[in-house]
């Protein structure tokens, strides 16, 4: 493809709402790729903006950076998708993000629940901390801490 036809990292961060840092982590991750001009600048072809709105959506219910990775496999990564790629795709997409739905519905139904269930410590706590697991890796709250 003319790299006249192809977006600037600055253009394609613009239309997706990001800063090109992230543009730059997905394409060092191996989400996305782009072809250089003579001087090194990037470019991402326009279908990079399909792809990047699908890996921030999956993010944003939960999946792993890894696991979008791996199913943006299916999908060509020289040229933008046709119709009938992206239906394959979301086709074997579908029960990962079932699954997903009931993850987040079973939290949120039980979510109530922890609020005024009476658990007195963490091991007795079924929903987020079963057997505490927390517990084990030191004092304090871990799961806000991070690792």
């Amino acid at each position: 493809m003319d790299l006249n036809e192809q977006l600037t990292v600055g253009e394609a961060a613009e239309r997706l709402g990001l800063r090109t840092s992230a543009l730059r982590f997905y394409e060092e991750r191996g989400l996305i790729t782009s072809a250089r001009t003579a001087g090194g600048q990037r470019r991402y072809a326009r279908d990079v903006l399909r792809r990047v709105s699908f890996i921030r959506a999956a993010q944003q219910v939960g999946l792993p950076l890894d696991e979008i990775k791996e199913g943006l496999r299916i999908l060509p990564a020289d040229r933008a998708p046709t119709k009938d790629e992206w239906e394959h795709f979301a086709k074997a997409w579908r029960p990962r993000l079932d699954e997903q739905i009931r993850t987040l519905e079973g939290l949120r139904d039980r979510l109530a629940l922890c609020i005024g269930c009476g658990c007195q410590t963490l091991d007795s706590c079924h929903v987020f901390n079963p057997g505490d697991v927390a517990g084990r890796q030191g004092p304090g709250a871990r799961y806000l801490a991070g690792p």
